[in-house]
């Protein structure tokens, strides 16, 4: 009854494969927890998509930014032109409908109570508890599998507002919540989305921080555990797990397992 952690796949089907190998993984016993960006800049997307879906309840994944271009995409809410290719063959696949629907009805985020253990893609605001996190996820989740879905696709897009506040509404409220959970490494000391800086935090200009390095975060009870930053790469802490170690770049693809004390690693070399 083994619990893993998977980092960002991004259409890197035949790494993925060889790591369910590696981890000698039983759909019938374990579950793999996917840290979101299961489709995109890989060259199969769709192969990724079609694997991760069979696998039913064994496999839980939240939704990254690249997952919901793909829908944006699906919508004709944006227009991958020249770019992206293994998208554009998974549009074109006979299954397409059912597996961006499928992919529509992925959380945003996933808690599991016997591990205080907290699954997100990019990763969680000083301010949310781990509870809070899951309620500000719902928010999104009941808008994007409700019938208006095309409207906040289209919405989604943007990096205001930076701030937190409870009195925000509407789409300005579920882009936050969305950027905060799927686009989110640096804040300024006042806690505000600043999206200038991908690279390094040890690189990044001195009034940033880390979302995870603010004293006394209000998830500080909670493991979390997210993938999202390849320019970070992996971290196993007693309270952080840092999962996207840059398959598509040509590193590694990681699983971390989880129902453990002592987290176990596994690594497979990424996409050649």
């Amino acid at each position: 009854m083994a619990v893993y952690a998977i980092g960002d796949v991004q259409g890197c089907y035949d790494p993925l494969c060889e790591l369910l190998d590696t981890l000698q993984f039983d759909p019938a016993e374990d579950t793999l927890w996917f840290t979101g960006d299961l489709v995109n800049r890989g060259p199969k997307s769709l192969k990724t998509l079609r694997l991760v879906k069979s696998l039913g309840d064994s496999a839980i994944t939240v939704l990254g930014n690249h997952d919901l271009h793909l829908l944006a995409f699906s919508a004709g809410k944006v227009n991958y032109r020249n770019r992206f290719e293994s998208l554009h063959k998974t549009m074109k696949a006979g299954d397409s409908d059912e597996l961006v629907d499928w992919l529509r009805h992925r959380p945003l985020a996933h808690y599991d109570k016997s591990l205080k253990t907290l699954l997100v893609h990019a990763g969680t605001h000083p301010s949310w508890t781990a509870k809070k996190t899951m309620a500000r996820a719902a928010e999104v989740e009941t808008a994007l599998q409700g019938d208006k879905y095309r409207s906040l696709l289209g919405k989604m897009y943007g990096n205001m507002p930076t701030q937190w506040s409870g009195s925000l509404s509407g789409y300005k409220r579920l882009r936050f919540i969305i950027n905060c959970l799927t686009r989110m490494r640096m804040l300024t000391k006042k806690q505000r989305l600043n999206f200038s800086h991908s690279g390094s935090p040890f690189r990044s200009r001195k009034d940033l921080t880390p979302w995870y390095d603010f004293k006394d975060p209000a998830w500080a009870r909670t493991r979390i555990v997210f993938g999202h930053w390849s320019a970070l790469g992996l971290v196993v802490l007693p309270k952080l797990i840092s999962l996207d170690t840059g398959c598509v770049w040509g590193r590694q693809l990681t699983a971390v397992r989880l129902d453990k004390r002592v987290p176990r690693i596994f690594q497979v070399s990424g996409q050649s």
